[in-house]
């Protein structure tokens, strides 16, 4: 699927909506087009509690004058409607004098870092719903302790077109599909819940790589299991973050505070340590847009820069920030490839895309074996960081007790409790094993998909909100 079959707008009509929007003392403009698809499905105890299908287009103009940003979005792709919204964005600058300015466009066309095989908007409907059936009866199957199933299907199509007056031109066609299940299981104890997803850019092709019945049963005996759980461990402990199930964790409690526009705010608790040793030397942190198939994966940003791999931190060294076109301008450098935007009628921002701390040396079997007694966190849920301090509060979903360096006992859900730059310096262990897993990331109003990633890694001491006494 080549980007450029179809343009989404002529590109002649490109030129007269940059030209329009290139108002008198206007130094940049921008007009970012998409036209989406989407369907959703949820399934819950066997019956379809919701189907849905979307189509939304249209488009934003964004154009910036000295310090100050004018932005207008329109629903109309006719050239009228462009125009108006052109002369809207532009009109903060209408006060100065005259004149015009051609903007002459060069098409730039990316190959798409992950290959789609069958789009799913040409599968059935019915064909979605039996793979939420499946998922359904291979939760309930799987233990008779488990009462209520909830399976979500979900897929989406995102042609975009970015245009400035700098004579950037070109587009993406980004497909995302993702199934989740949710179990509850009824024991002695109370319920207790088990979630599992998949989900990747790239089509229908999904469920020919991943199996559904596993998904499901995955999510059903992580709720099985916890119905023995005993109240976590109070106060600091050791952690042991299962591969995958942290990358989270360095997202949120790390990665936003290294994102330009909360330094620049002086929201950041990295603000003004470039060069600095931030994190264990055994630290190293990438976010990258890059990696074939993940879930924040795209060929560009969202203003229209080719996505690319950035080192963040290295070796425990603080190496850069993440940046979007308009601070990087401010700052003499050039985007990194983190313009992002939840759609057309929003301004992009810097935002995260897959990142991930990268693989060390150490066996992952060692580093549980080598562990006296601590926490072992299979799976984190949702949480909430401090960018300014770095201070997190997350939720872990699934957990052992971790005696004598082996798992023992499952944990109730408790909270990790810690600051992000805390964390990074503790950690003392990093595995060569490796995983990536999906999320949403919220900032400023605005979601737009991400992955995150780590491989198995010990920290020394994190406060641990459990009921019982370490």
């Amino acid at each position: 699927m080549s980007p450029a079959e179809v343009p989404l707008v002529d590109h002649d009509v490109v030129e007269r909506v940059l030209a329009a929007a290139l108002a008198p003392g206007a130094g940049f403009a921008e007009l970012f087009v998409e036209d989406r698809r989407s369907t959703g499905i949820r399934l819950d105890d066997g019956r379809v509690e919701e189907l849905s299908s979307g189509h939304d287009r249209g488009a934003g103009v964004r154009v910036v004058v000295g310090d100050t940003t004018g932005f207008a979005h329109t629903a109309d792709l006719s050239e009228r409607g462009l125009l108006a919204a052109a002369e809207a964005a532009s009109a903060v600058a209408r006060a100065g004098g005259g004149g015009t300015r051609k903007v002459g466009l060069t098409e730039r066309v990316l190959a798409s870092p992950s290959t789609v095989s069958t789009l799913p908007e040409r599968v059935a409907k019915a064909s979605k719903v039996e793979l939420l059936r499946r998922a359904d009866d291979a939760a309930r199957s799987s233990h008779r302790a488990v009462a209520q199933v909830s399976a979500g299907y979900g897929d989406s199509r995102r042609r975009i077109l970015v245009a400035n007056s700098e004579g950037l031109l070109t587009a993406d066609d980004q497909v995302r599909t993702r199934l989740s299940v949710m179990c509850v299981a009824s024991g002695d104890t109370g319920l207790q819940t088990g979630f599992e997803s998949l989900a990747l850019t790239i089509g229908f092709e999904l469920f020919d790589r991943f199996s559904v019945e596993d998904t499901a049963r995955q999510a059903a005996e992580r709720a099985v299991r916890k119905l023995s759980a005993r109240p976590a461990p109070a106060g600091v402990v050791p952690i042991v973050v299962k591969s995958g199930t942290g990358g989270i964790l360095f997202h949120e409690a790390c990665g936003h505070g290294l994102e330009a526009d909360h330094v620049v705010k002086e929201a950041s608790a990295y603000k003004g340590r470039l060069g600095e040793l931030v994190a264990s030397p055994l630290v190293t942190l990438v976010d990258d847009g890059t990696p074939a198939d993940q879930w924040g994966t795209s060929a560009i940003d969202d203003e229209g820069r080719p996505s690319q791999r950035n080192v963040l931190i290295e070796n425990g060294v603080l190496t850069d920030y993440m940046w979007d076109e308009l601070r990087a301008r401010k700052e003499g450098r050039a985007s990194s490839g983190n313009g992002r935007r939840q759609s057309y009628q929003h301004l992009p921002m810097v935002r995260m895309t897959n990142t991930y701390l990268l693989p060390g040396k150490d066996d992952p079997e060692e580093i549980l074996a080598q562990t006296p007694y601590g926490v072992y966190v299979a799976k984190l849920g949702g949480g909430q960081v401090d960018t300014a301090t770095g201070d997190f509060v997350f939720g872990m979903t699934e957990a052992y007790l971790i005696e004598d360096g082996h798992l023992t006992e499952p944990l109730r859900d408790a909270n990790l409790i810690g600051n992000g730059p805390d964390v990074l310096r503790k950690i003392d262990a990093v595995g060569s094993d490796f995983e990536m897993c999906p999320g949403t990331c919220g900032k400023d109003g605005q979601s737009v998909p991400v992955g995150c990633g780590q491989p198995t890694l010990r920290v020394t001491g994190v406060t641990v909100g459990g009921t019982a006494r370490g």
